[in-house]
């Protein structure tokens, strides 16, 4: 097989290296991140009309605050003013050290707030891993340095008390995560960051990241983590809101299996739980429907033709997840991976 041409990628991260992580409407710059799935699948020839119809909502870099420097870094975390005084910091340290070794130290870091921004922080930084493994040029190194920039500038720690971690798998955990319950739950949030500030009031939660072990094979984890939430989103994706919150149960996670290979191994063990721990958080805020083991039958296509549905849809979650879904069933077969991507198509083509 062809190796994947990424030259739409850097093409287009050249025209957006002006602009910042938001949109016009207020939401998270996807187009980085839709476009290196497009070209991780091999549809670099669908990037240009796609970015042509996205590129009116970006928006330019937010002004920088103030110099971060490697003794003042830690007041800055999850403000999100100062997005570009991240950027800059990343951008001195990829200069200065190898990126890899950059990777491993700021994913330790800003593991406990996987959360930030709804999971794009490590969503971005997951992409440009992938991305800048392939070929470490300037523009790929910008991209790395900006999903690491937002992953700290959004960073959001989950309620969490420290126990000793059980004997579990996420296949497993699931089953003892509480959902807030209907009569304490408020549905009145526009963003999905303020729906789960409830987590804090809400005292079973607070045990679920030491709910599973995550000190086995790294992969197998991932993939039972993924193939969990999968379910997860099949029984309780029932609107484009909800649609939206548990796609990110998925990719959040799966965003670090690119950084598996450059994460020493108690970076990426906690990188793990965290993820896990952000998966659930989606579940306990958004989920309705405890039984995850039961789904229609998944329609029998190839993974050109379900990607091909994706990139038709135009929506850059339908886009980005059928990418995720089909790298996780490539991994471990799962019909569970299938039929979330056939049903995020079906529910985002409706906006």
């Amino acid at each position: 097989m062809n190796p994947a041409d990424y030259s739409a990628l850097d093409e287009t991260l050249e025209v957006m290296a002006p602009m910042g992580p938001d949109l016009s409407n207020g939401f998270s710059n996807h187009a980085p991140m839709a476009i290196e799935a497009m070209c991780a699948m091999r549809r670099g020839d669908a990037v240009m009309p796609w970015f042509e119809s996205y590129r009116h909502s970006l928006m330019p870099r937010r002004a920088r605050v103030a110099r971060l420097t490697n003794d003042n870094w830690r007041a800055a975390l999850g403000d999100h003013r100062r997005t570009e005084d991240w950027f800059a910091y990343f951008r001195n340290e990829l200069e200065e050290r190898p990126w890899p070794e950059v990777l491993d130290t700021w994913a330790g870091r800003l593991a406990p707030g996987l959360m930030a921004a709804a999971t794009h922080g490590v969503i971005r930084t997951g992409h440009a891993t992938r991305a800048i493994a392939l070929d470490n040029n300037p523009a790929r190194q910008r991209e790395l340095a900006d999903g690491l920039a937002y992953w700290a500038a959004e960073y959001m720690p989950l309620p969490a008390e420290r126990h000793k971690v059980a004997r579990a798998i996420p296949s497993e955990a699931i089953a003892r995560v509480q959902m807030i319950p209907a009569n304490l739950r408020s549905d009145n949030f526009g963003a999905f960051t303020d729906a789960l500030a409830q987590l804090d009031s809400f005292p079973p939660f607070k045990d679920t990241l030491d709910a599973v072990d995550p000190s086995g094979d790294a992969g197998a984890f991932l993939s039972d983590l993924t193939a969990t939430f999968a379910r997860v989103f099949l029984a309780n994706a029932h609107d484009v809101y909800t649609t939206i919150a548990f796609v990110h149960a998925v990719t959040g996670p799966s965003a670090l299996r690119p950084l598996i290979p450059y994460l020493r191994d108690k970076t990426l063990r906690d990188a793990l739980a965290y993820a896990w721990q952000t998966a659930a958080a989606m579940y306990a805020t958004f989920g309705t429907n405890a039984d995850l083991w039961q789904f229609g039958e998944t329609k029998t296509e190839s993974k050109d033709e379900l990607f091909d549905r994706a990139i038709a849809c135009g929506d850059e979650h339908a886009i980005k997840f059928a990418e995720v879904c089909l790298r996780e069933h490539a991994l471990k077969p799962d019909p569970a991976f299938l039929a979330a991507a056939s049903h995020a198509i079906r529910m985002l083509s409706a906006t």
